[in-house]
């Protein structure tokens, strides 16, 4: 096989492609990384790896879902109940705090259950995470299935720093 039929036409224009895509999302994450404060020439720059939308932020944000185990939910129902409340709190963040959101987001959007025995142990974990104005989202049963009409099923808290997070549920165990 000799040189020309192994370049043809085609295989030039596929690699010139290949070649400019690869170009143009460089300078594209360049732009973005200048506009969100500075260029990636100094790795320790942390508020950056933070900012980003490119830069990944190795975990530090979570969303902790406090479920009431003395209700004696079934596993869907929790499951729903959970549902319900990353969605609450999440619609929520994203016009309160959208920076924290995109940060969580860039972290792995991190979602841990743990579980309280009491509705009084749920709001006292509430009433300490607004006291540090962490975001949250209380879901209320409608009682149509297993459980009373408005009972407190999941509180939603976060997307949040961990160590902001873990103030307020960080003593609680794994569901």
């Amino acid at each position: 096989m000799t040189l020309p039929e192994i370049l043809d036409a085609s295989s030039l224009v596929n690699g010139a492609a290949i070649l400019l895509s690869f170009f143009a999302g460089y300078k594209y994450a360049q732009i973005v990384a200048e506009r969100n404060g500075g260029s990636r020439k100094d790795e320790g720059c942390s508020q950056m790896d933070k900012e980003s939308p490119i830069f990944r932020d190795n975990g530090e944000y979570k969303m902790i879902l406090v479920v009431r185990n003395d209700l004696k939910m079934g596993k869907g129902k929790i499951a729903a109940q959970c549902g319900h409340a990353a969605v609450g709190a999440f619609q929520t963040a994203i016009r309160r705090i959208p920076s924290i959101v995109r940060r969580w987001e860039n972290s792995g959007c991190a979602k841990i259950a743990v579980k309280v025995d009491s509705e009084e142990e749920l709001m006292q974990i509430r009433r300490k995470a607004d006291t540090l104005r962490l975001n949250t989202c209380l879901i209320r049963d409608a009682g149509r299935t297993q459980i009373e009409p408005n009972s407190k099923t999941v509180l939603a808290i976060g997307p949040a720093a961990c160590q902001e997070v873990d103030q307020v549920t960080g003593h609680l165990k794994l569901l």
